[in-house]
């Protein structure tokens, strides 16, 4: 067989190009944590001995004890080089502060931050996409308006600030569900809350924009007009067209996520991969930090397939020119 007649089948490539996306995240992620880390002010062996020992029992015979155990005192490049041979060993070192393995400490934090996300944008969808096919349906209407007005002030309100209202209203004000924390009951409502608001007033205008576009096009004209109801011609054609559009703003939506995550698990408690960061910046825990924005970015790229996926399945003109 002639090697230029070769046909990669479009899921091979796209496959073969997340992956190289993969691998170009973990280099230029790992690279960025590790030059950031050395910029911030303060002395890193100090920060690092603190975290282990506490403020009130380090010295600088502890932060000198530090430095000469971890090689904090290597020429950077050195010290970049060794990051960079870990981690096409796909080994992300050892927590300077805890002594464990970042794979392993990654792992667990990783399940809660899955957890999170996984119910936040369930929830985008249940209240933001029903809404915005409503509103699609007349648009210029009262719930055009009032979606569109509650788009604009969820969007507006930092994440902090939402999470805030919420813990005074529900938590504070009606006691109906708990402040922060893991493990008791109704712990995750919050803060998966928090994350899914503004990501539905997004999806409610993306869903209502997809179903104006549908319901004013020729083949949902031409589907009426062959006897159909609106209901069924919406089941048999609009479906699929509203859902590509919907389905690839969860791309979009994962930008956001990665975002407000740290922020989110932060201010409730709540043991991520988020949370986990911000601590370990704190702390100084360099192999820490890289592998919490490692895993967060690769997360990213893992998401973007999916939803390019998804896609693939869903669009009749894709599946068409196959």
């Amino acid at each position: 067989m002639n090697p230029s007649t070769i046909r990669i089948h479009p899921l091979a490539a796209m496959a073969l190009h997340r992956l190289w996306q993969a691998f170009l995240v973990a280099l230029i992620v790992g690279t960025l944590t590790f030059f950031l880390m050395r910029l911030l002010p303060g002395d890193m062996a100090f920060r690092i001995a603190a975290s282990r020992y506490g403020y009130d029992l380090v010295s600088a015979t502890a932060a000198e004890a530090v430095r000469a155990e971890l090689g904090l005192d290597r020429p950077l490049w050195q010290a970049l080089a060794a990051w960079w041979g870990d981690l096409l060993r796909l080994n992300l070192g050892t927590s300077l502060v805890s002594g464990e393995p970042v794979l392993h400490e990654l792992a667990h934090e990783l399940g809660r931050t899955l957890q999170l996300s996984a119910t936040a944008l369930v929830l985008s969808a249940l209240l933001g996409v029903p809404l915005g096919l409503l509103a699609g349906r007349r648009p210029g209407g009262w719930l055009d308006s009032l979606t569109l007005t509650m788009a604009v002030l969820l969007r507006a309100v930092p994440p902090f600030v939402l999470g805030l209202v919420l813990i005074l209203g529900l938590a504070v004000q009606l006691s109906a569900l708990p402040a922060a924390g893991h493990g008791e009951h109704g712990s995750l409502v919050l803060p998966a809350l928090t994350l899914a608001l503004p990501l539905a007033a997004l999806s409610c205008r993306v869903a209502r924009d997809a179903m104006v576009s549908v319901g004013g096009s020729a083949y949902f004209a031409f589907a009426m007009t062959k006897g159909l109801s609106e209901r069924q011609a919406m089941l048999r054609h609009g479906l699929r067209n509203i859902g590509v559009p919907v389905v690839a703003y969860l791309g979009v939506q994962m930008v956001v996520l990665v975002e407000g995550v740290v922020v989110v698990e932060t201010l409730f408690a709540w043991p991520g991969i988020g949370h986990a960061l911000v601590h370990a910046i704190f702390g100084r825990d360099v192999p820490m930090i890289q592998g919490a924005a490692l895993a967060m970015g690769l997360l990213f790229v893992l998401f973007n397939a999916l939803v390019d996926l998804a896609c693939q399945v869903i669009d009749p003109r894709r599946r068409a020119a196959r």
